[in-house]
């Protein structure tokens, strides 16, 4: 553990806050590279959303689950040096980033645009570089969810090594959650610094 990472065990209360407020605020507290922080939340999206921003940010995780949530322990890892993942190497961070904001392809028939939006997949496969991300807001988080006519083309980019994205508060409006086949429960605030990231935005 670096010199920076001094040891500062405090608690940050998140309970009652609406996403993207605990991912954000927890981040304001490991801007500060606390050696260890505890997350309190009351929600099994923000347990999954905090966890996973620790995870990407160096941190490991023990989670409790409590009467009235979670408490989430973040614990600053050692680096090893060097060593990337072979899931992470497989794409460029400069691939660009799709985002998918409905469950169809353009606008008029929909019958036709769901037509579209499988051939795209199917497509997609096939190309030589692999987006380093795919992102599904609003319906367009029903082509991760079972039954899904493009849910084999996405469980395969997926294993190829390309994050699946689905926000869950777009699950949560559909009622979508349990029905989640592929990919990672994510944030507002998680999908926009993917955005802004390298890569050009691919927006259908």
């Amino acid at each position: 553990m670096s010199d920076e990472q001094k040891s500062n065990p405090c608690e940050l209360n998140c309970q009652g806050l609406a996403c993207p407020q605990p991912v954000i605020m927890t981040k304001k507290a490991l801007d500060q590279k606390p050696a260890e922080l505890t997350v309190v939340v009351d929600n099994p999206a923000a347990k999954e959303n905090v966890a996973k921003f620790a995870a990407s940010s160096g941190y490991g995780v023990n989670i409790e689950s409590t009467d009235s949530g979670f408490r989430l322990k973040l614990l600053a890892k050692q680096t090893s040096g060097g060593v990337v993942s072979a899931e992470a190497a497989i794409t460029d961070a400069t691939a660009p980033v799709i985002m998918l904001g409905r469950n169809t392809m353009g606008t008029g028939s929909a019958a036709l645009g769901a037509i579209l939006m499988k051939s795209f997949f199917v497509s997609l496969l096939e190309l030589p570089q692999r987006p380093r991300a795919i992102m599904l807001i609003n319906s367009g988080v029903y082509l991760a969810a079972a039954g899904s006519p493009v849910l084999a083309a996405l469980q395969e980019l997926s294993r190829q090594g390309v994050a699946v994205m689905v926000c869950g508060t777009c699950l949560d409006y559909f009622a979508l959650k349990e029905k989640l086949a592929v990919g990672n429960v994510t944030n507002m605030y998680s999908i926009l610094t993917e955005l802004a990231g390298p890569g050009r935005i691919i927006s259908l």
